[in-house]
């Protein structure tokens, strides 16, 4: 038993929680499995069921949720019962954002509290922390999703573009291969200028300059993958030479030879240049990747390769 446990007073010896009658969890006549619940999990428990029973919304349910939370923060029911209580009480909703951002600090993975997050800033309409807030968090992780998903609503809803690609290329200087960054890149330009030719002329020099540094660096290929994937990947002429480039500079990157794979078959697909030497430069390609520099797919080479042999060899 912790020094916390020790000190901590059961529901049911608090003289203001006489009147309710706990209700205990019910797991049937035979339970397999029985999850050995700590005493003081099932007196907070017991006394929340009761409470939820009977819809009773009051300064001491909160009270009751915040002791259910420090216990399980994941409890979803908990979380939304909380809601409720809040906006019966009609509660300072700023309190509560500095109640929930110091569970977001030590939770920052789970689920409930960015859920609980979203629904205090629908409410109150003030999102003038939260682009710093989730910085701080993203600073802990890079990767945290839930965090960048939080990110996103809050910049659409709120139209706060300005000064977003700023901060992705602050990140991506730290770090060129954070997918999280790329990814978010991708969003902000789509919801905001959109991919016209201008924008993505741009960001092929912006992708390719990054990839220079790293040609192995698969996020950044994977964002030219997707900033082209209205226009096709044969659209730039400039990205062409850029990428034949490197191919003949000798390097074998497997998302290089990709590229090429793919750049070729749309080739093929528009009738652009010799049918038969596109042919061949598939199968050369397909061939190294799948026994060099890509083994791990080379199922999926082998498979591009004889599908192609097949649907254009005469």
């Amino acid at each position: 038993m912790s020094d916390e446990e020790d000190e901590y007073v059961f529901y049911r010896q608090r003289p203001e929680w006489r009147d309710v009658k706990p209700v205990p969890q019910d797991d049937g006549p035979a339970p397999v499995v029985q999850i050995a619940y700590c005493d003081k999990f099932k007196d907070v428990f017991d006394y929340f069921r009761a409470v939820l029973l009977t819809s009773e919304k009051s300064e001491r349910c909160l009270e009751l949720t915040e002791s259910a939370i420090a216990l399980n923060p994941a409890n979803y029911t908990v979380w939304q019962y909380r809601r409720t209580i809040l906006q019966s009480l009609k509660k300072d909703l700023s309190e509560e954002m500095d109640f929930l951002s110091n569970i977001i600090y030590e939770q920052p993975k789970n689920y409930q509290v960015w859920h609980h997050r979203r629904a205090l800033v629908e409410w109150s309409r003030d999102a003038s922390e939260e682009l710093q807030f989730t910085k701080e968090i993203i600073n802990m992780d890079q990767k945290n999703y839930h965090a960048w998903q939080h990110r996103q609503w809050v910049i659409k809803e709120f139209g706060l573009w300005e000064g977003e690609l700023n901060y992705i290329d602050e990140l991506l200087k730290k770090d060129f291969r954070n997918n999280s960054a790329w990814n978010e890149r991708y969003f902000v330009i789509r919801h905001s200028t959109g991919f016209t030719d201008d924008v993505v002329l741009k960001e092929i020099r912006y992708a390719t300059s990054i990839i220079n540094e790293a040609l192995k660096n698969e996020s950044a290929w994977n964002y030219l993958r997707g900033i082209l994937l209205e226009h096709g990947l044969t659209w730039s002429s400039e990205l062409r030479s850029r990428v034949l480039d490197w191919r003949n500079e000798g390097l074998k990157s497997p998302h290089l030879t990709g590229f090429l794979v793919d750049l070729y078959l749309e080739d093929l697909e528009k009738g652009n240049g010799d049918e038969s030497q596109l042919l061949e430069n598939i199968i050369k390609l397909c061939t190294e990747l799948a026994e060099e520099t890509d083994q791990i797919r080379s199922k999926y080479w082998n498979y591009v390769m004889e599908k192609t042999k097949m649907h254009w060899k005469t």
